[in-house]
């Protein structure tokens, strides 16, 4: 019985070629194809490094097909490096597909430290980085983008994005208006020559890129909704149980007692009623 290869998942450089560890390249130069989203931009890459490896085309447009001719060399013993053309596989691109399926057909998928560009632009926007969420990109429509930011106004923890630059004011605007007028650092072409960070508001980022101009891949990091916001938003606590109600202001820097007296005023119900509530948290 043939043994199965190894996925291997390798973060490559988001700009500066440099910005790749040792093992990911000795990985590049073991296996028996790289599956990669862009092969010309990947060969750049090996050639840089003088690596000399079979590369296949794995896209958002061949996923279905190529993904089950992958599969099956996985299966046969070979082993695949999958790589994007930017950063980590997996995030917003079709490497995700591939490492279920990898994970669904029992082989063992092993993935590399590296390059993020999410996380960079996050550790130097300084904004709060404890609790965070990413978001990926928002729809292009119009209609689905602003949908889809009225339903994270409410969340509290750090919110990253990425952004195409011909929609970059459009978003920008749409964010200003659902999200108001919060803090946000907008990170363009990151690592590279012409690497840009801009730390302000929504409306001085409008401002800044309508009148500068845009250019390059954009990572947008956004402040969460402060307590003040989600207290005055009318019943913005009726989706979630007293429970949670309790540990979002815990969670806010609230100490328990102030926690359940918040939370019996919002929902006009007696204290001791959220203080039994509160009995079977594990704080």
């Amino acid at each position: 019985m043939l043994s199965k290869g190894v996925l291997y998942v390798c973060p490559t450089p988001i700009g500066n070629l440099e910005d790749i560890t040792i093992r990911v390249l000795n990985v590049l130069k073991s296996v028996d194809l790289i599956a990669a989203e862009d092969t010309r931009h990947t060969l750049k890459l090996l050639n840089h490094y003088d690596i000399k490896k079979p590369l296949t085309s794995y896209h958002e447009h061949n996923m279905k097909q190529k993904g089950k001719i992958l599969i099956d060399k996985l299966l046969k013993g070979e082993n695949i490096a999958l790589v994007s053309d930017a950063g980590m596989p997996g995030i917003s691109d079709p490497g995700e597909d591939l490492i279920r399926l990898a994970i669904e057909n029992g082989v063992r998928v092993v993935g590399l430290p590296g390059p993020s560009a999410s996380l960079l632009a996050l550790v130097i926007s300084g904004l709060p980085t404890n609790r965070f969420v990413f978001e990926g990109f928002l729809p292009s429509n119009k209609k689905e983008r602003r949908k889809r930011l009225n339903k994270i106004r409410k969340e509290d923890r750090t919110i990253i994005f990425y952004e195409a630059p011909h929609r970059l004011i459009n978003s920008l605007k749409d964010m200003n208006e659902i999200l108001g007028d919060r803090k946000i650092a907008v990170a363009r072409e990151l690592t590279k020559r012409y690497e840009e960070i801009f730390r302000g508001t929504l409306k001085e980022a409008i401002n800044k890129f309508q009148k500068d101009g845009i250019k390059g891949e954009f990572v947008l990091v956004i402040e969460g909704a402060k307590i003040e916001d989600n207290e005055f938003d009318n019943n913005w606590w009726t989706d979630i149980t007293v429970k949670e109600h309790i540990l979002f202001y815990i969670n806010k820097g609230l100490g328990k007692k102030e926690a359940i007296k918040m939370v019996a005023k919002e929902r006009n119900i007696p204290k001791r009623d959220v203080y039994k509530e509160s009995l079977s948290l594990e704080l």
